[in-house]
Formats: C-alpha cells, sequence, structure tokens
C-alpha cells in the first residue's frame, strides 16, 4: 500500500532567530531591549521552550533586519563558529557557485501547488497558528492561511506591532477585531482589510470559533 508523505516538520524558528541574533552581533540582552521584552524570554524563545506571539516575532525579525520567511528556513548547517559566533560559510566560486544558488533557490521554493500536507506550520503563541501557502525565491512577501482559536490574538500584552510591507488580509470564517493605531474594526467572514503594516495593528479573536484567514504580506525591500 503507499505511504502518504509525512508533513513538513515544524520551522526550527528558535535556532533561526540564534543564528541571525548571532551572524548580526546582538547578545541576548541587547536583542531583548531592542524588542522590549526580557532576555529570557529571547533565551526561552530561541531554546524551543516557549513560542513568541505575532507581535514578538515581528519585533525580533525588524530588529535584526530580517523577513518572516526568513524564520521558515532551515539553519545553516555544519557553519563554523568562531568565539561563539557563526563564522561565514565558504562560497564556491563559478559554475559550483552556480549550482549552490540554483538547489538553494529550489529547496526554499514551496509551490507552485501547494496541498494541505506540504504547507509549513508555525504555531505562534496566543492561539494563533500560521500555515504558509506558497513562497517564491527572490521575493520578500508572505503569503499564508492564519487561524486565531476562541481568545487567540497577536499579542498576549495587547502591544500594538508595526513592520515594513503593507498588509492585505481576507477572513474566511469567524470573527476579528482588527486594532489600527487609535481605531477598532469588526472584520466577519467575507470581509478584507488592507493597510501599510508601519500602521500600529493587532488581531484578537473575540468569538467563540476560530477565525481563519488568507493574509498577504508584502515587503517592498
Amino acid at each position: 500500500m503507499p505511504t502518504q508523505p509525512d508533513p513538513p516538520a515544524d520551522p526550527p524558528i528558535g535556532a533561526r532567530i540564534r543564528e541571525e541574533r548571532l551572524r548580526r552581533g546582538f547578545n541576548l540582552r541587547s536583542l531583548a531591549r531592542a524588542v522590549n521584552v526580557s532576555a529570557s524570554h529571547i533565551s526561552q524563545i530561541e531554546t524551543g521552550k516557549c513560542r513568541p506571539s505575532v507581535s514578538t516575532l515581528y519585533a525580533i525579525t525588524t530588529a535584526l533586519g530580517v523577513s518572516i520567511d526568513d524564520v521558515f528556513a532551515d539553519p545553516d548547517v555544519g557553519l563554523a563558529v568562531v568565539d561563539g559566533v557563526p563564522a561565514e560559510p565558504t562560497v564556491p566560486r563559478g559554475a559550483a557557485a552556480a549550482l549552490v544558488a540554483l538547489a538553494s533557490e529550489h529547496a526554499r521554493r514551496i509551490g507552485p501547488v501547494v496541498g494541505p500536507a506540504d504547507r509549513e506550520t508555525l504555531e505562534l503563541d496566543s492561539g494563533v497558528t500560521w500555515e504558509r501557502l506558497g513562497h517564491v525565491p527572490g521575493l520578500s512577501v508572505d503569503f499564508l492561511l492564519i487561524t486565531y482559536a476562541p481568545g487567540g490574538s497577536s499579542s498576549s500584552t495587547g502591544q500594538l506591532m508595526r513592520h515594513p510591507g503593507t498588509e492585505y488580509g481576507y477572513l474566511i470564517s469567524g470573527e476579528l477585531i482588527v486594532t489600527l493605531g487609535f481605531s477598532e474594526h469588526k472584520v466577519v467572514a467575507g470581509d478584507a482589510i488592507c493597510f501599510p503594516s508601519s500602521t500600529p495593528h493587532r488581531y484578537r479573536n473575540e468569538g467563540q470559533e476560530q477565525a481563519v484567514g488568507v493574509w498577504f504580506v508584502a515587503n517592498p525591500e
């Protein structure tokens, strides 16, 4: 009997954050100050002992200068470490470099057709789940199926988030309260929303059922 392929493993988000933090010369305290959380909280995220909220994840990636797409990628394998900091890998030249680049892009491409079993899933804090619906290498776009459990929120502390890009969302089922600056909007199934992601914002589900929608965040960089 044919066997079903195993679903993709959860992205090693903590390892990716630690790798990028070290690569950019941040220690735990300096990154924690930039994100406005404790150093122990950053450490727990990196070691997988806790999950970041949506707002914390965006704050971390903004401070590190990386995209959400970057946290889905596997950490560098076999990267040398010098004085606790990952060293830059040796880069092949000529034809070898072209082959490595092609292989890397192919490995990170998701699609063109992505079935439910092919989605990479990221479980975040506060009852939020992201499922990656596709990725084309070279484009800075987050294409996600997002689920907010009843009581779920993009921030467990009520913190508003802001990050680069433009945000587009379509709610398939349930309801969401979206805070945009000083305004609140109730978004129900069938509604769409779009705004600059630099606008302080937050999502929360005050209903009794899951809120599920497709979100598309385009980063101009």
